[in-house]
């Protein structure tokens, strides 16, 4: 299992670093989209597609936070290109200004990872009065990867790169609703379940990526799309394998305290 290490068919195991799986490879000439990568696994991604020679770019809510992490990087690494945008992927309109901005910058498109998420947040709906959770983790992803999917069909055309999209998923969709994805009850205050709000849109996330594969798969278009765990080795940090997954962990685990205290 992963906690204790167990190397898998790739040699690599959870313990592994981002460093450690990417090691060899060059990313010159590539150009990633990292979402939510102002914080958490979003910043180890960034660092190290950028270690790499990717061109990245940083799609954050929090922009100060972001121009915070560039900064870090490029005294890291001086010959990084990483460039910050603003992004709030609870808000629909954001995403579609996002896109409207990146589809007209001429940047090609190789990389588009979908990072940003929040988790076990209690009850409270987006600014399009969507369930947080769902909003933020699945919607505006899903909103985002068809808005660009275009310029990354042109990027793969011309290049001859196969182009990448992978849904940062969960082993939290183990844990969605009973009868999964309550498409009927997305907004149902009544029956929410923090953890199965969050296993749901987790299990969203995985769905659309396999959907999407199978569409571009049967369109002949060479983009691969696959979803991968928060425990997935190549998202670790070289620093501490476990900091940036503890991170997006706290905000849960005080909810549940307080929740079952009072």
């Amino acid at each position: 299992m992963w906690i204790f290490g167990r190397k898998g068919p790739s040699g690599f195991s959870a313990c592994s670093t981002a460093e450690e799986v990417t090691q060899g490879i060059d990313g010159t000439g590539r150009t990633a989209i990292v979402t939510g990568s102002s914080s958490g696994i979003g910043v180890e991604t960034a660092r190290v597609l950028a270690l790499r020679g990717v061109h990245v770019v940083m799609a954050v809510r929090n922009m100060d936070a972001g121009k915070n992490v560039k900064e870090s990087i490029i005294k890291e690494i001086p010959t990084a290109k990483i460039e910050v945008m603003e992004l709030d992927l609870s808000s629909m309109a954001s995403v579609r200004k996002f896109a409207k901005e990146y589809n007209s910058s001429g940047l090609p498109l190789n990389l588009l990872i979908n990072n940003a998420g929040v988790m076990a947040t209690p009850f409270m709906l987006s600014q399009d009065n969507i369930e947080l959770q769902f909003a933020t983790n699945h919607l505006g992803h899903f909103l985002l990867t068809n808005l660009l999917l275009e310029t990354m069909k042109n990027t793969v055309r011309e290049s001859k790169i196969e182009g990448r999209i992978v849904n940062l998923s969960s082993e939290g969709h183990r844990f969605a609703y009973r009868e999964g994805i309550r498409f009927d009850k997305i907004n149902d205050e009544s029956g929410y379940k923090s953890i199965f709000a969050y296993g749901q849109s987790k299990l969203s996330n995985i769905l659309h990526a396999n959907e999407l594969a199978r569409s571009l798969k049967e369109e002949g278009v060479n983009i691969t799309c696959q979803f991968t765990s928060s425990r997935s080795n190549c998202y670790q940090s070289s620093a501490s394998p476990q900091l940036y997954q503890w991170e997006l962990q706290q905000h849960a685990m005080w909810h549940c305290i307080h929740k079952y205290r009072g």
